[in-house]
């Protein structure tokens, strides 16, 4: 028997708006948002934007929305449903067993990364993140190699609105440096982070294609120097643009 509840309209409209973005082919402003669903425009704003707080969806530079990472981050906790996460959890956990390195799966959030997916089996020392974790603007080397996958006005209009934070001695903080960075970045396939973040620990991260340009999404090995000697840095690299290509094919 079906129980007695009051229905929550908010609720009805915040499904009604996701079900709409699922089904275009573009993100979607206030104005058409409220046409298309014939809803008040004031209602939509508020329901748009707590979407956006909690990451559900995101504010594109146009001031339209589209779906957000915290979609993918409920995937994961809903069993692993998400194919992106699918495809590439096993590569982390072949990196994690063949470099004992932790490995971690992240997605482009503007200018931070949120972790989605990770491989840490304890290997004596081990670097470990809580899924859902977001690092800080612009720090590690997953922002680095997903922003090479973006147009050059993007990058550039992203870090228009940044400060670089040194985090450490190592960390980058002039904006030209760290924008010719991830040019390198594109032109190699990968990015390092050479105690930048963290002092005392480096980090190797390659591109994930995960949806055409729509999303950028990176895999990256995290460890402590001295479990990366300058001389494993070359065989590292090929392994893990190895993974790159094998798991961009897969996904299209």
């Amino acid at each position: 028997m079906r129980s007695n509840f009051r229905r929550v309209p908010a609720i009805d409209k915040c499904f009604a708006i996701l079900e709409l973005l699922s089904q275009s082919e573009a993100p979607m402003g206030i104005s058409e948002i409220s046409r298309e669903l014939d809803l008040n425009k004031s209602s939509v704003f508020n329901a748009v934007h707590t979407l956006r707080d909690l990451h559900v969806l995101e504010n594109q530079p146009d001031g339209k929305f589209a779906f957000g990472t915290r979609l993918y981050i409920l995937g994961n906790t809903a069993g692993k449903r998400s194919a992106l996460i699918q495809t590439a959890h096993p590569y982390l956990q072949a990196i994690n067993e063949r470099t004992k390195l932790s490995a971690f799966l992240g997605l482009r959030s503007d200018r931070q990364t949120i972790l989605i997916d990770k491989a840490d089996s304890a290997y004596g020392l081990k670097v470990s993140s809580e899924i859902g974790m977001q690092m800080p603007i612009l720090a590690g080397a997953g922002i680095k190699v997903m922003l090479s996958q973006l147009h050059n006005e993007e990058i550039d209009e992203i870090l228009s609105r940044s400060e670089l934070k040194r985090y450490t001695p190592y960390s980058i903080t002039d904006m030209a440096v760290y924008k010719e960075e991830i040019l390198e970045v594109r032109r190699q396939g990968i990015a390092y982070d050479k105690e930048e973040y963290i002092e005392g620990m480096v980090a190797f991260a390659v591109p994930i294609k995960a949806n055409g340009r729509d999303l950028q999404a990176a895999i990256w090995a995290v460890g402590l120097k001295h479990q990366v000697p300058d001389t494993s840095i070359p065989e590292l690299t090929e392994f893990l643009k190895g993974i790159s290509e094998e798991i961009n094919h897969r996904l299209h």
